[in-house]
Formats: C-alpha cells, sequence, structure tokens
C-alpha cells in the first residue's frame, strides 16, 4: 500500500469513526473501546468509504488547494507588486532624495563659488584701499618729513641766532664788566694821583742833611711800596722828558725853543701821566721846545 492509499484510508477512518460516534450517541474514544462496532468494518469497508467518501473529499481539499494556492499566488502577486511599488515609490523618493541631495549640492556649489568670489573681490579691493592708503600714507609721510625738515632747519636757525646772540651778549657783558673795572680801577687810580704828587711834592722838599733822617726814609719807602703796587695793578709812568711830543699821552702847557734839542721834543715835564693797562688816567702836563 503505497502513501496515498494509506492517507486516504486514515481520512476514510476518522470519518467512519465521527459517524459511529454521532449515530451510536458515543465519543470518539468510545468507539475504540466497542469491539463489535470495530468488527462490523474491515478494510475493504473501509476502502469502500475511502472510495465513496473521501475521493470527493479530496477532490474539494485539491480544489481548496489549488483556490489556496492561486489565492496565495495572487497575494504573493501583490505583495510582489507591493514590493515593487515600495521599491518603485523607495527609488523615486531616493531619486528625488538624490535629485534634491544634487540640487543642494549645485546650490552649495554656487554659494561656495559665489563666497569665494565675494572674498576674493573682497581681497582685491582691500590691496586696492591698502595700496591707497599706503599711497596716501607715502604722501603725508613725504610731507610730514619736509613740514620736519623744515622745522628742524627754523629750529637750526633759531639755535645758531640764540648762540650768536648769547655769544655777543657775553662778550658785551665780560667787556661791559671789564669796561666797569676798568671804570672803577680809574676812578681809585685817579684818586690816589694826588695823592703820589703829594709823596714826590714832599720828598722833592727834603734837603740833603734830612734825607739820611728815619722819617725821610719812611716816606720814601712808602712812597716806592705804593708807585710798586699801582704798578703791579697795570698802573704805569706816561715817560714824557726827552720824548717826541704826542697829543694822545702829552698835554703841551707851554713852548720854548732850544737848540740843543730837536723839534717839537719835550724839554720838561710839569705833571706826570699814568696809563692803566692801555687808557690814558692822566695826560702828562709838558713844555715843548722848537
Amino acid at each position: 500500500m503505497d502513501e496515498s492509499t494509506r492517507n486516504d484510508l486514515d481520512t476514510a477512518w476518522a470519518e467512519f469513526l465521527k459517524k459511529e460516534a454521532l449515530s451510536g450517541g458515543l465519543e470518539e474514544e468510545d468507539v475504540y473501546k466497542n469491539e463489535p462496532v470495530m468488527n462490523n468494518f474491515d478494510e475493504k469497508e473501509m476502502l469502500k468509504v475511502n472510495n465513496n467518501d473521501v475521493k470527493p473529499k479530496k477532490e474539494v481539499k485539491e480544489k481548496k488547494d489549488v483556490k489556496a494556492n492561486v489565492a496565495k499566488n495572487e497575494t504573493t502577486k501583490k505583495e510582489a507588486t507591493n514590493k515593487e511599488a515600495v521599491k518603485a515609490t523607495s527609488n523615486k523618493a531616493s531619486n528625488k532624495t538624490k535629485n534634491k541631495v544634487s540640487e543642494k549640492d549645485s546650490a552649495n556649489v554656487s554659494q561656495k563659488k559665489a563666497k569665494k568670489a565675494e572674498k576674493a573681490k573682497a581681497k582685491e579691493a582691500k590691496v586696492v584701499a591698502n595700496k591707497t592708503f599706503e599711497e596716501k600714507k607715502s604722501k603725508k609721510e613725504l610731507a610730514a618729513d619736509a613740514k620736519k625738515e623744515e622745522q628742524i632747519t627754523e629750529l637750526k636757525e633759531k639755535v645758531m641766532r640764540n648762540m650768536a646772540e648769547f655769544e655777543n651778549y657775553r662778550k658785551r657783558t665780560e667787556k661791559e664788566k671789564t669796561a666797569m673795572f676798568e671804570v672803577g680801577a680809574k676812578s681809585i687810580i685817579e684818586k690816589l694821583l694826588p695823592v703820589i704828587d703829594n709823596f714826590e711834592r714832599g720828598l722833592d722838599a727834603v734837603t740833603e742833611e734830612e734825607k739820611e733822617s728815619a722819617f725821610a726814609q719812611g716816606i720814601d719807602m712808602i712812597y716806592k711800596q705804593l708807585i710798586q703796587s699801582l704798578e703791579d695793578a697795570g698802573v704805569k709812568r706816561i715817560e714824557a722828558v726827552g720824548k717826541e711830543f704826542n697829543p694822545e699821552f702829552h698835554n703841551a702847557v707851554m713852548h720854548d725853543e732850544d737848540d740843543s734839542l730837536g723839534e717839537n721834543i719835550v724839554s720838561e715835564e710839569f705833571q706826570k701821566g699814568y696809563m692803566y693797562r692801555d687808557s690814558v688816567i692822566r695826560h702828562s702836563l709838558v713844555k715843548v721846545v722848537n
């Protein structure tokens, strides 16, 4: 007995048990325990049941299987269609996404190019602005340098003028100081000259006998000390007797004739003259001959 027949018999047997259980008011499990019922059917009966009852059921089952297969195939087709639709939708969405991404990338590229162009333009403008600024700065620096040079020249000239003025002031001040000192010295010397004259007159009045006295010698020593002090201070006598008359040093108060002397010669001195350094304090009073 092949497997198909076996399956048919099993199906028929199961149907038989169900019928007997229903007709006898038994449970399917009790049918196995009822031997008379079990003995009423043999294999032939089972085959009969198989031929009469199972075959139609098998056909129905096959039809159901065919319908199920058809439905399954339709379901599979629907699923395949749905999958294709989903795939197509996915592909469409993917393509849209790709298109969007491509558009976005294109927009980004365009933006990058625009930004790059703007940066280049800004950089170029900055270079031009820096160049213009440098030129202006250079011009300003040149103008400032020229102005500084002019100021420096003016300051140098001003300093030179101030230095020259200060030097002139210093020389003038020194000269004035010297002049003031000389004026003061001359004033003192002029006041001392009458004293010297009196000393000389007193010594001239001393006789030869009195010259040896201590008093006369003391007066002579004081006179010589005074003359030496004046000479140390720059005072000196003006030579007159025997010299040619010079109006810058001599003051002629008398004229005379003397063949023994030359022309315009000072023959006698009435009052001694004195000089302080290079200036005349007092002219000599003299007599000029010829």
